[in-house]
């Protein structure tokens, strides 16, 4: 039995594919530069009671605890790894 691709199924336990799983990705919003580990939906308190977000999961290359930021503040990084400002070649 395979994962399936239908993205509203998901891959199980909340999580999402993405395009860019097991990559290396920027969080705009940070700056933190790290492996994308998993996308998932998730129950997020607000003022005015919860909601359901899509969150990204992204590790640090030296490890540590996972960052989690919006989907939509992640962006494929092709730079040099601990070095966010410098492009690779």
């Amino acid at each position: 039995m395979g994962v399936s691709t239908d993205p509203r199924l998901g891959l199980g336990l909340g999580h999402q594919d993405h395009p860019l799983l097991g990559q290396q990705v920027r969080d705009i919003a940070s700056g933190t530069v790290g492996r994308l580990m998993a996308v998932v939906v998730e129950e997020v308190p607000t003022h005015r009671g919860t909601r359901r977000a899509r969150l990204a999961y992204i590790r640090r290359d030296g490890g540590g605890r996972e960052l989690a930021t919006a989907v939509g503040n992640i962006e494929q990084f092709d730079g040099i790894p601990g070095d966010p400002g410098k492009k690779a070649g």
